[in-house]
């Protein structure tokens, strides 16, 4: 892992040439426009006067890199025209309000569309542009949790408490925390990977692409409503298939792949360490049991009745060494078991450090752009935008005299943007 040399100023990527107006938000409209703007697209964000409620240091907003930033006031009264100055140049718009925000801001689909017909406009929201819960504010966590996602994902169970060790088995009593996962527990909570960006950025980010492919052929632009209950309901497609033909129980923690069966979990290590095995064929589980030496009287692999005795087995075997020592085991095998790493020891997998899939760039480790392409690969080609330092590059850049004359004065004392947000939150 090191500096990648990425700032240079040559566009690249196969979005080269695509232009980007991207309204602040939080979450994944910032997310999708970073992927873009990391393929090659020329991303403009339109920042508010105010700072981020998250108040992050722009410089670790990863989120904001391979962006320009530009601050225009919508509340201003040449605010709207400002932006749609910009919209008359652009091919791709994000936008992250609650329904009807645009609109009532002035920068809607009718109004771009107007202003640049062949504009493909892209909605982020949680809950959509209409059903019952359309103008409730929400999160991540809300938004799967209805979409049938989060309920899929199961704790561990609680451990029972480990006997003291003995003469025989000095070590096994450790990993009594390998416990099957916890049918009845609360669901566990995978951060908001699996909404804001599985579910919400990267479904925005295909409508897009989609849309611009249509756009291209056509001439004619449209409206891409991107909603995350969406996107995190398609994620479980396949399963909704197993639930269907009486192969998958729709309860967590039972099934196949959520920890219900023993050869596909997470196991503790005797330092506490844990190993995520996924020894599902008959071959990588025959080679998993013979490097864990679970013994020729260790019950079957499809064996059911006896699942629970298996768990307790392999928890035991892996309770007798520390995660490296069981890495070492497994090196070279295909038996398909693998560290969980945090994210700070990822960064020095050799796997990844030899793929370059981390790069350190301005003192901030990050993930290189993905997926790759032989041609036209992506690159890191700026740093996170800070607000409105690109707003004279940008107005000449894109043709946009109108952005050189500044940030317009806030037509409130209480700060347009507070007002903006008080009435759209974003949807992370």
């Amino acid at each position: 892992m090191g500096d990648s040399g990425v700032h240079g100023g040559g566009a690249g990527g196969p979005l080269a040439g695509v232009r980007v107006v991207e309204l602040a938000g939080i979450g994944p409209g910032p997310f999708a426009a970073m992927l873009l703007g990391d393929l090659g697209a020329d991303v403009v964000r339109v920042d508010r006067p105010e700072p981020s409620p998250l108040g992050i240091e722009p410089a670790y907003d990863v989120a904001n890199r391979n962006k320009r930033s530009v601050v225009v006031d919508l509340k201003a009264p040449d605010g709207p025209a400002r932006v749609l100055d910009l919209v008359a140049r652009a091919d791709l718009l994000i936008e992250g309000y609650r329904p009807g925000v645009a609109e009532r801001l002035g920068v809607g689909p009718d109004a771009c569309l107007a202003r640049n017909p062949a504009l493909v406009y892209g909605r982020m929201t949680g809950w959509g542009q209409h059903g019952p819960l359309a103008a409730r504010a929400g999160h991540d966590i809300g938004y799967t949790a209805v979409a049938g996602v989060l309920g899929l994902v199961a704790p561990t169970a609680a451990a029972p408490t480990a006997a003291a060790p003995t003469a025989a088995a000095p070590t096994a009593a450790a990993p009594t925390a390998a416990s099957p996962a916890d049918p009845d527990g609360p669901p566990a909570l995978p951060a908001n990977l699996l909404g804001d960006y599985a579910g919400g950025s990267l479904y925005l980010v295909v409508g897009l692409l989609a849309a611009l492919h249509h756009a291209r052929a056509t001439g004619a632009g449209q409206v891409v409503d991107a909603a995350i209950v969406d996107g995190a309901a398609h994620l479980t497609a396949v399963l909704q298939g197993l639930l269907a033909g009486g192969r998958w129980q729709d309860r967590r923690g039972v099934n196949l792949l959520d920890g219900g069966a023993p050869f596909y979990a997470v196991y503790p290590a005797a330092d506490g360490g844990h190993l995520a095995v996924g020894a599902l064929e008959p071959q990588f589980y025959a080679e998993f049991a013979r490097l864990l030496e679970l013994g020729p009287d260790a019950p079957g692999q499809w064996d059911t009745a006896r699942w629970p005795e298996l768990r307790a087995r392999i928890a035991a075997r892996f309770g007798t060494r520390d995660r490296a020592a069981w890495e070492a085991v497994f090196a070279g095998s295909d038996a398909c078991v693998e560290p969980v790493l945090t994210m700070r020891q990822a960064h020095a997998h050799e796997h990844l450090a030899s793929r370059g899939t981390y790069v350190e760039v301005d003192g901030v480790t990050q993930p290189a752009p993905a997926p790759r392409f032989s041609a036209t690969p992506g690159a890191l080609r700026r740093p996170p935008a800070r607000p409105g330092a690109d707003t004279t590059e940008v107005a000449r850049d894109w043709g946009v005299p109108s952005l050189a004359a500044g940030p317009a004065e806030p037509t409130g004392s209480a700060g347009p943007t507070a007002a903006a947000r008080t009435t759209a939150p974003p949807t992370a």
